[in-house]
């Protein structure tokens, strides 16, 4: 286990979300205070405001690719185009991981109603399946990045 992956497990058993683990977890790497990652990423959990849409982990993955190879001029379109390609190629290896980037169609669950909310929580789904989809985000992000 990397040193990346053991950051994103720590703050994920602390209780922040997919995208807050994996988005903290690289804040030293381009120089982000950890706390302004945290803040971030802090609305995409739960497949995007617990919508049970995209995966937390897939956004955090995206905002990393963000922070390394993100354009700060509109004419860099050069920089657009790679964000682009290297997002799609964390999208590609995490479906080819786990079939599918929605939350609701990885834990099985639709998390954005109560019932199944409740039954998430009672079977410990986050801590069981969402951790597992950080660790996958981790590893792809590091080969990738």
């Amino acid at each position: 286990m990397t040193n990346l992956t053991n950051s994103a497990e720590i703050y994920f058993k602390e209780g922040f979300s997919c995208s807050q683990a994996v988005l903290a977890a690289f804040a030293d790497q381009f120089g982000l205070d950890k706390k302004l990652a945290l803040k971030i990423s802090s609305a995409f959990g739960g497949g995007m405001a617990r919508t049970a849409n995209t995966c937390g982990a897939v956004t955090g993955a995206l905002m990393v690719v963000g922070l390394k190879y993100g354009r700060t001029q509109a004419e860099d379109k050069d920089a657009k185009e790679k964000v682009y390609r290297l997002s799609q190629e964390i999208i590609d290896q995490f479906i080819f991981r786990n079939d599918s980037i929605i939350c609701k169609e990885l834990i099985g669950l639709d998390i954005s109603t109560p019932d199944d909310h409740k039954l998430a929580m009672d079977n410990k789904v986050f801590e069981t399946s969402c951790a597992f989809f950080v660790k996958d985000a981790i590893e792809i992000l590091e080969k990738i990045v």
